[in-house]
């Protein structure tokens, strides 16, 4: 009768697992990519690697309210005025050891060298402006 008794209890406390299981399950909410939505930064592990914070963002993501109150607002001081979009070719004439270091670096980056070059000589000019007093 002992056995018996200890059985019972067994399957019940299992049917009250499974019950308890499925509610949670029930109660948490997915976005249409089947990830796990979370709602509070808590519940996001802490000290994770790079790769185990991949993984953990595959299945995750952010509610709406989470991403709203965890946004960073950008700091625009450090960046450079809006470029105007005309462009205008020029010719330049660079030393071949310069140019060579410059199409490496680009090759690194996966950029053109010419947009690369660009991208200097903007925050470059953009620092003198900043030493010089010209921008605000």
């Amino acid at each position: 009768m002992n056995e018996v008794n200890k059985e019972a209890k067994e399957m019940i406390n299992k049917i009250f697992e499974d019950e308890v299981r499925e509610k949670s399950l029930k109660e948490k909410e997915y976005d249409e990519l089947g990830r796990l939505i979370i709602h509070d930064i808590s519940e996001v592990p802490e000290n994770m690697t790079e790769e185990e914070t991949v993984r953990y963002w595959e299945t995750h993501a952010m509610s709406e309210d989470l991403m709203e109150e965890t946004y960073i607002e950008e700091d625009d001081e450090d960046l450079p005025p809006p470029r105007k979009q005309s462009t205008r070719p020029i010719n330049l004439r660079i030393e071949n050891d310069l140019l060579v270091r410059l199409q490496k670096i680009a090759d690194i980056k996966q950029i053109p060298y010419q947009t690369l070059l660009k991208q200097f000589v903007a925050e470059r000019v953009y620092e003198e402006e900043k030493r010089e007093k010209i921008l605000t």
